[in-house]
């Protein structure tokens, strides 16, 4: 089944392609089974396998056998890897490298990324996001978590903004902020509760 075309970059095919190719050309060095990418990217696994077969015709992935399985990465020899990566990291990349970064934080139960670049990136329509709202649920370290935040920032060529809200708060929001933010487009990239909250 395919999705519509992505909003964020809409010269790819799918929204499953966007996602793909994301994970793996902003981890060039990182090789991933069809069920790894399965498990990482919201596509029954038929939709991966088929999604690699082409892009690796395309020359844009490599796949090589490993036992029965095939291990899938960016083919960092073909001309298109450098480009495509760049568009990608402008337009897709806030999940992962907000998921990369902040990854190490510690008394931390969900990242989320809300506003623009949530919204389009869930299908709304609306100006191309300028900067990227980053909602960092639990108490972490702020030194830790401005850092990570630089970090992403430099990546990404664009302001992440992290603001941290208290887990009850999340939970029962009586602040008008975090009630917007629940009622509104947001993509969670971290999540470390035993039961996803919310319903983006």
């Amino acid at each position: 089944m395919r999705s519509d075309a992505p909003r964020l970059l809409p010269v790819l095919r799918s929204q499953h392609q966007a996602d793909l190719l994301t994970m793996l050309l902003l981890h060039p060095d990182e090789e991933y089974t069809i069920a790894d990418l399965a498990r990482r990217v919201p596509a029954p696994q038929s939709t991966i396998s088929g999604e690699v077969r082409r892009l690796a015709d395309a020359g844009i992935l490599a796949v090589r056998p490993a036992g029965r399985s095939r291990l899938v990465s960016a083919n960092g020899d073909s001309r298109l890897t450098a480009p495509l990566t760049e568009l990608l990291t402008l337009t897709y990349g806030p999940h992962v490298v907000v998921a990369d970064e902040f990854a190490g934080l510690t008394a931390v139960d969900l990242v989320l990324i809300f506003g623009s670049w949530a919204a389009r990136y869930q299908g709304q329509r609306g100006h191309p996001p300028n900067d990227v709202d980053v909602l960092v649920i639990g108490a972490p370290d702020r030194i830790a978590l401005y850092a990570a935040a630089e970090r992403a920032e430099s990546r990404l060529g664009r302001p992440v903004n992290p603001t941290v809200c208290p887990p009850d708060q999340w939970a029962h929001p009586t602040e008008p902020f975090i009630r917007e933010i629940r009622s509104r487009p947001y993509v969670c990239v971290i999540d470390r509760t035993s039961a996803p909250t919310g319903a983006a």
